[in-house]
């Protein structure tokens, strides 16, 4: 054996049988043991001792000009020497037929990671709202974060099976469901792109998986869990901010998105009134500024004054988070449930609101539906929720938030206060402050 090569690449030929292969040892820097019977079939010994058969070709027609590639075909030890030859000789077999299964490995490895996938799929339809991306952003961020620098083809039916589980123990059935539904379509035109490459929650379907199934949950009567919930959000939740966050959906029937991402600049405090831009509907919303909006904004406009700069944009600041604003908040539901003792989750608040309105004021629908953004394209009634304006809006959104307040408070001497303090000037506090 000669090792004066300066790769220190054995110059050794020899039949690639197991006493053979078995004795060949290892050096300090890798070297190969040619087979003497079929041309570019070989053995690479490394320095830990591991040997792995190799197949060295040139692909194409120039001969001796083409480049020299090289396949690894397998482990020794995970195949015999016999079983490599087989598969040495199938290989060349292909490189005779014209194929390169060196340029095909590194275009198997060139599969995009997760990551890759999603900046792909959030860019393919520009026409996506804001809100819809800022969810599908949080989805990849809080539960598929770890996966995001694997290869698509790394994520298997059995890593969705028990993420799925996970999220469904940690944040909610739906939550559970939605992520897997953004991972399904993520996966789709990757899949149209690499030949071989499989949908792994596909394959968890095909293989028994299901989602949770979607039942509408039902709410007590307001005058039983609102003073329930009232109790379990003040002794579970230590943010004031986060607190505000839920009085604010208790007061206005919001979905928890466009509040977390309400900004100051969509808040006139002048004339009373916010506007929330992006909402699931696609209409925008404008809503008054009742007496108890009134003071949770007082709150946190207090607060702003001690909040970093660039994040004083929002109403619901957050440095924690990467998108600046307070979010995720899902992780009290469990905790205001066990501490109030009436199941709680944030769509119970609107749902709460609508119930408040429709059979304790009894207000008419279409009302209802402008205060908490009902009304959808495909509804008869939109043309006529559209028509009440802001004013119109003003003395039932403030029946319907006191109400609420006297369901909650159940007569406290508390609650009166609550309902008949003043209206906090807003207007007069934000030129004080930027004074």
């Amino acid at each position: 054996m000669s090792n004066t090569s300066s790769k220190r690449i054995a110059k050794l030929r020899i039949t690639l049988n197991k006493r053979n292969v078995d004795a060949l040892k290892p050096e300090d820097k890798p070297w190969i043991a040619w087979d003497d019977r079929l041309t570019g079939f070989g053995v690479k010994v490394h320095p830990t001792g591991a040997k792995s058969f190799i197949v060295n070709y040139r692909a194409g027609d120039g001969g001796r000009k083409a480049p020299n590639k090289r396949v690894v075909i397998g482990r020794y030890g995970k195949i015999t020497p016999d079983q490599a030859r087989r598969l040495a000789q199938e290989t060349l077999g292909r490189v005779a037929g014209g194929d390169d299964p060196a340029g095909e490995r590194a275009e198997a490895r060139a599969i995009p990671t997760l990551q890759d996938a999603v900046d792909d799929y959030m860019a393919a339809n520009p026409k996506r709202g804001d809100s819809t991306n800022t969810a599908y952003r949080r989805h990849a961020r809080l539960h598929l974060g770890d996966w995001m620098g694997r290869p698509l083809d790394a994520i298997t039916r059995r890593d969705v099976e028990a993420r799925f589980n996970r999220i469904g123990e940690e944040s909610g059935m739906e939550s559970a469901n939605h992520v897997m539904s953004f991972l399904r379509s993520v996966y789709r035109r990757p899949c149209v792109d690499h030949d071989g490459l499989r949908n792994p929650v596909e394959q968890w379907l095909a293989g028994g998986g299901r989602f949770n199934t979607r039942k509408r949950r039902k709410i007590s009567s307001p005058a039983e869990v609102l003073p329930r919930w009232r109790a379990g959000i003040e002794a579970q939740v230590e943010s004031a901010a986060v607190r505000d966050i839920f009085w604010f959906g208790l007061y206005t029937g919001m979905r928890v998105g466009e509040i977390e991402a309400l900004r100051w600049d969509r808040v006139d405090l002048d004339a009373g009134l916010f506007r929330v831009e992006e909402t699931k509907t696609g209409e925008p919303l404008e809503l008054p500024v009742t007496r108890q909006l009134s003071a949770i904004l007082a709150r946190r406009l207090a607060d702003r004054a001690a909040t970093p700069p660039h994040l004083r944009v929002w109403v619901f600041p957050s440095p924690k988070s990467a998108s600046g604003h307070i979010e995720a908040i899902e992780g009290y539901y469990a905790r205001i449930t066990l501490a109030g003792g009436a199941k709680f989750w944030f769509h119970a608040l609107r749902n709460c609101f609508i119930t408040v309105s429709e059979r304790e004021l009894l207000l008419p629908r279409t009302l209802t539906k402008r205060l908490v953004n009902h009304a959808r394209p495909s509804d008869v009634t939109e043309g006529y929720a559209a028509d009440w304006t802001v004013e119109q809006l003003r003395e039932p959104a403030q029946r319907v938030a006191d109400r609420i307040d006297e369901l909650m408070y159940a007569g406290e001497a508390e609650g009166a206060a609550v309902r008949q303090a003043p209206s906090w000037n807003l207007g007069g506090a934000a030129k004080a402050m930027a004074g």
